[in-house]
């Protein structure tokens, strides 16, 4: 794992939104807004595995997450790295977990939770401002 700055920690530690890339087909890149948690020393995502983000990191592992300082826009974090795990999650329990960090307490599991996955991308490099 790359060393992340002190001051730049709070932006993965903290219920911000991420804007995770992935690689399309075509090459171009998909950028959704996610939720995410740190968990060690890499990035956890629920999705599913019926969408465009889950079939891009088949194909291609390359991943990246911006987070930006909700209290300084012009302060950002970026980590890059590779989709180095797929963990099965039919009951959707980390779409609870991941609801209930963003604030909403009484988070319910979605209708997909039998395609629910937990994405675990490491952390291979960042870049921040």
């Amino acid at each position: 794992m790359t060393e992340i700055p002190t001051d730049y920690v709070r932006l993965l530690e903290e219920p911000f939104y991420g804007a995770l890339g992935t690689i399309r087909p075509d090459d171009t890149v998909q950028v959704s807004p996610m939720w995410f948690k740190r968990v060690d020393d890499t990035i956890h995502f629920t999705h599913t595995t019926k969408r465009a983000k889950f079939r891009n990191l088949q194909r291609n592992p390359s991943m990246s997450l911006a987070v930006f300082d909700p209290e300084n826009e012009y302060k950002y974090l970026e980590v890059r790295g590779k989709l180095i795990e797929v963990i099965p999650d039919p009951t959707g329990s980390f779409y609870v977990t991941l609801g209930k960090r963003y604030g909403n307490a009484d988070q319910q599991p979605p209708a997909d939770s039998p395609d629910r996955v937990i994405l675990v991308m490491s952390i291979e490099h960042a870049v921040h401002q």
